[in-house]
């Protein structure tokens, strides 16, 4: 990989920063999105008191809050969004998720209580059942009249769903499954509903017919009726847990439990009257990952969520960063605002990138989750790749939430702390998006397998001259890397110039290659260590996959980078040309810049960067991005069209600006 070396632009001359003037409402608008009707209505449910987490509330009264909120959703109507027409719903896949992720706003609990109710349980339904099914269970579920569980996780089994124990038995003397849980490590665990509200569950279980194991199916099981557990069904509270403590996590367990053969969700496998099982598809392994993958809205779900509760968080810290003030300005009568501090600048503007980057990102992923879920590009290929966006931005957009709202809460120091001010709670409840939907490590290795097949798809077939000239240009590109010629020619182009050094890796086009670069060779690289497994027995192939399992998981995680980034990258290309794009611009860069500062040290051991082109990145960072994006934060932030009754922090809606007033106007007083 040779950096872009276009003649660097010293005479190019940028809008002087303060000269810029964001329009906030149009900009907001196109934060908003294809669904920007369906986040608008969901937000203006948000701003309802009623709707709103009390912090600090018992958790008893949190979770009688939380249900009776559920109630308000339904009259609402947005739940109706995701489920077909034959039922009452308004199939709309890509809106249901984007009302969805604007609930965590109100309270975290409530969004993902819903989501386990429409989400889970409904979508499950909907999505493993067929026809029948609908008509007789999803009328319930869309009204609440029965509020219900998934039922998949297992004390023993988290990540790895293949290998539950539950199991459902098909009786062929009666025509039921006797769904059973065979020990301790088989209850199922940190479920949703299951504590108090769950009158039902789709369970899901090893299906045995005929003494054959068919692997992991679904079915619909009643679970409570007005005096409590149904017989041979049991369950306890999980309790108080680090945040989301408005939903009732339980566990469940079954003894023997009759369950009606009409009850298997079988769109992908079914028992017919006579004891026979059939399924449209043939291989065990295809019909287990075609069903989890159905449910792949979970995890689009929690990337919005996750971007929403970032902006959330960005919000807050910046509006405290632009009042509060601390420290005598020297020479002057006042003291220092600070985000005026390059260092407060530092942890809020990168991180106020990211925020930008992971919106854009998410409606990329809605966009495509809606045209395979309504059917308008429902194909095995368009489906895959859904699965693997969805996989790579899931824990990016999870742990950028949880960086994004610790760097907001410590940039707001003790205020921050202060629950009033939400981001410790916010904290707190975000915390688990991490692990539920698909454990963010086990998506990540998901994600590296799928880059390495599609590595190795490339010389499928291939015959002895692509092969030639592909090695040919590796072995070429790895001798110039290693032998600092290239290392050398960027110091020699470098020497005693910042501003020369920055402008061949200023363009989006440079940005784009570094980012690219680094996962090309990460994949190519672990490949090249791989390649011999094909030829071990199997113990000796996973030994080597595992000594290789740190890099496969960096490799993933620098593909989700360069995703977020080309999102980011694609929606300033978008704009039209005006002070919108240019402050954009800006932050995009930001953002990519940050990225290959944070990989510096691979870039200058690969030989990509030289030690000073990499310091006139930081250079550029510090005394170019942050001094040109300071005077717009506000308007940045004001632009995520967040209303104090979405904010709800005190030091963030006019009470810190209150403060700062009265004190200046009393030290005047003193002069």
């Amino acid at each position: 990989m040779t950096v872009t070396t276009e003649s660097p632009r010293a005479t190019e001359k940028f809008p002087a920063s303060e000269e810029l003037q964001l329009d906030t409402a149009a900009l907001g608008e196109y934060l908003l999105g294809r669904w920007a009707e369906v986040r608008t209505r969901a937000r203006a449910l948000c701003e309802r008191p009623e709707m709103w987490k009390i912090e600090g509330q018992p958790i008893p009264e949190h979770r009688a809050r939380v249900l009776e909120q559920l109630g308000h959703l339904v009259d609402a109507g947005g739940v109706l969004l995701s489920f077909p027409k034959s039922v009452g719903g308004k199939a709309d896949p890509g809106g249901n998720i984007a009302n969805f992720e604007q609930l965590v706003l109100a309270d975290p609990s409530l969004q993902i209580k819903s989501g386990v109710q429409w989400g889970l349980f409904g979508a499950a339904v909907m999505h493993l059942g067929t026809e029948k099914h609908h008509l007789a269970f999803l009328p319930g579920i869309m009204s609440l009249e029965t509020p219900g569980c998934f039922a998949m996780t297992e004390t023993g089994h988290g990540s790895d769903v293949a290998s539950i124990a539950t199991t459902a038995t098909y009786d062929e003397t009666t025509g039921d499954f006797i769904l059973h849980t065979p020990h301790r490590g088989a209850w199922k665990d940190y479920i949703g509903n299951a504590a108090l509200h769950g009158k039902a569950a789709v369970v899901f279980a090893q299906l045995i017919v005929r003494g054959e194991n068919h692997g992991v199916h679904a079915l619909y099981v009643p679970l409570r009726d007005e005096k409590g557990f149904l017989p041979g069904i049991g369950g306890e509270d999980d309790g108080p847990k680090g945040g989301l403590n408005g939903i009732d996590n339980g566990r469940l367990h079954f003894t023997n439990v009759r369950v009606p053969r009409e009850n298997l969700l079988d769109r992908y496998g079914s028992v017919d009257d006579q004891g026979v099982y059939s399924s449209p598809i043939e291989s065990r392994g295809r019909r287990f990952f075609t069903i989890l993958g159905t449910l792949v809205q979970g995890r689009v779900s929690l990337v919005g969520a996750a971007a929403v509760a970032s902006q959330l968080a960005m919000t807050i810290a910046v509006k405290y960063g632009v009042v509060r003030r601390q420290f005598p300005v020297p020479g002057a009568d006042t003291e220092q605002v600070l985000l005026d501090y390059q260092q407060h600048q530092r942890r809020l503007l990168p991180r106020l990138a990211n925020a930008y980057a992971m919106t854009f990102a998410q409606d990329e992923l809605l966009s495509i989750f809606h045209e395979v879920f309504s059917g308008e590009k429902d194909t095995e290929e368009e489906r895959q790749d859904l699965e693997t966006l969805a996989a790579a931005l899931k824990p990016y957009a999870t742990w950028s939430a949880l960086d994004i709202i610790q760097g907001a809460r410590e940039s707001c120091g003790g205020q921050g702390y202060l629950a009033e001010n939400r981001l410790s709670t916010l904290h707190g409840d975000m915390d688990v998006y991490v692990t539920f939907e698909g454990d963010n490590t086990v998506l990540l290795q998901l994600v590296a397998k799928r880059l390495l097949g599609d590595y190795a798809k490339q010389f499928k077939g291939a015959d002895f001259g692509t092969m030639a000239g592909y090695l040919a240009d590796q072995v070429g590109e790895a001798a110039f890397n290693r032998s600092g010629l290239r290392r050398l020619a960027q110091n020699v182009a470098d020497f005693g110039s910042t501003a020369r050094s920055i402008g061949y890796v200023r363009s989006t086009a440079s940005q784009r290659q570094l980012l690219t670069d680094r996962v090309h060779t990460m994949v190519a690289d672990i490949a090249d260590h791989l390649k011999p497994a094909s030829k071990l027995p199997p113990e000796e192939a996973a030994a080597l996959m595992n000594k290789h399992q740190a890099a496969l998981i960096d490799a993933a995680w620098s593909h989700a980078e360069l995703v977020v980034w080309e999102a980011f990258t694609h929606a300033v290309d978008r704009m039209e040309e005006g002070d919108n794009k240019q402050v954009l611009r800006w932050l995009r860069d930001l953002h990519g810049f940050t990225l290959i500062e944070k990989h510096r040290d691979w870039y200058l051991m690969k030989g990509r960067l030289s030690a000073h082109r990499a310091e006139a990145i930081t250079d550029y960072i510090n005394h170019r991005l942050l001094p040109r994006l300071r005077p717009h934060a506000l308007e940045l932030v004001d632009s995520f069209g967040l209303a104090e009754g979405h904010i709800r922090a005190p030091i963030a809606t006019g009470e810190e600006h209150e403060r700062q007033e009265e004190a200046r106007a009393y030290e005047k007083g003193l002069a």
